[in-house]
C-alpha cells in the first residue's frame, strides 16, 4: 500500500486535471473496497464544508453506483475514504446476496463500519470529531429501529460497543 503522502499526491493530481471519478476509483482499489455489484462512480453538485453528500444509487439486487460531489477531493482524504467505505457498505447491503430492505439497518451497519473498520480494515480512522459524529449517527439509526424490536436486539452488543467508543473518544 502507498504511503499517505503518495495517496494524497495522486488524489491532488487527479483533482487538478478534473478526474474525480478516477481519483475515487483509485481509492477504492487502494483500500480494497471494490464489490462485485459496484457499477461505478457518478458525480453530483459541489460539496460544502459542512455538507458532503455521497449516495449509493440503484435498486436492491442490481448494480449500484456511488454518487460523489465533483469537488470531493478538496477535503481530507481520511474523511473521503470513510465516506466511500460507508457507501460501499450500502453496495454490499443492496446486493442480491444480502438484500437488506430496512434503511435503519443499512445505515446502522454503515456507520458502525465507519467506527470500527471490520469489513474494510485498510480504511484509516477519520478525525476524532468525525469518529464521534459517525458513532452518534449510528446511535441515531439504532434508535429509529423499533424499540426493543428484532433489529435492536440483533445489534444490542454493537450498540454497547458504540456507546463505549463515544465515551473513549470524548475523554
Amino acid at each position: 500500500m502507498k504511503s499517505k503522502a503518495e495517496i494524497v499526491q495522486i488524489l491532488q493530481t487527479y483533482h487538478e486535471i478534473g478526474e474525480t471519478e478516477k481519483a475515487a476509483l483509485f481509492l477504492i482499489d487502494e483500500f480494497e473496497l471494490n464489490q462485485p455489484n459496484f457499477a461505478g462512480i457518478l458525480l453530483r453538485e459541489r460539496a460544502e464544508p459542512n455538507f458532503i453528500l455521497f449516495t449509493a444509487e440503484g435498486e436492491i439486487g442490481n448494480p449500484i453506483y456511488i454518487r460523489i460531489p465533483e469537488n470531493v477531493f478538496e477535503y481530507k482524504f481520511e474523511l473521503i475514504i470513510n465516506l466511500l467505505a460507508h457507501e460501499m457498505m450500502h453496495v454490499i447491503q443492496k446486493s442480491k446476496l444480502y438484500s437488506i430492505q430496512v434503511r435503519e439497518e443499512r445505515e446502522w451497519q454503515a456507520y458502525y463500519e465507519m467506527c470500527f473498520h471490520k469489513t474494510f480494515p485498510k480504511v484509516p480512522k477519520a478525525s476524532t470529531f468525525h469518529q464521534i459524529f459517525f458513532a452518534k449517527k449510528a446511535l441515531e439509526y439504532y434508535n429509529r429501529m423499533e424499540k426493543d424490536g428484532e433489529l435492536q436486539k440483533k445489534y444490542s452488543n454493537q450498540k454497547f460497543e458504540i456507546e463505549e467508543f463515544i465515551k473513549k473518544l470524548e475523554k
